[in-house]
């Protein structure tokens, strides 16, 4: 832990930034969740946080399943084209709120953080 900066946890994932990282890299922020790492711009997050909410809204499970809440029937289009995850429902709500807190606390630390610099 001494090499991050935690930025939101969940029980499904964790979201920091690396201490040490490539000056390329210094603004982007580390989602981990499942097996899966990405390291992510605030303006991905924010598209990420945007492909959620679709799946969410035009997706739809069959009623008549039995398997409804496990099935990894949802596609969430990740940030890179290339990558689609494949998702149950209580998987797309983890990742949609590791995604959302991640980006509520970054504009929370943002805004604090202007607020003590102009005093």
């Amino acid at each position: 832990m001494q090499d991050i900066h935690p930025i939101y946890h969940n029980n499904f994932g964790v979201a920091f930034q690396w201490k040490r990282n490539k000056v390329k890299d210094i603004m982007k922020v580390q989602i981990v969740f499942r097996d899966t790492g990405l390291l992510l711009s605030k303006e991905e997050l924010t598209q990420f946080s945007k492909n959620i909410k679709y799946t969410k809204d035009n997706s739809s499970l069959c009623n008549d399943c039995a398997q409804n809440e496990s099935c990894k029937a949802l596609l969430i289009d990740s940030p890179a084209p290339q990558i689609t995850f494949a998702v149950n429902v209580k998987e797309l709500n983890g990742i949609q709120d590791l995604v959302e807190g991640t980006l509520f606390q970054m504009n929370l630390d943002n805004y604090l953080g202007g607020i003590c610099k102009s005093d």
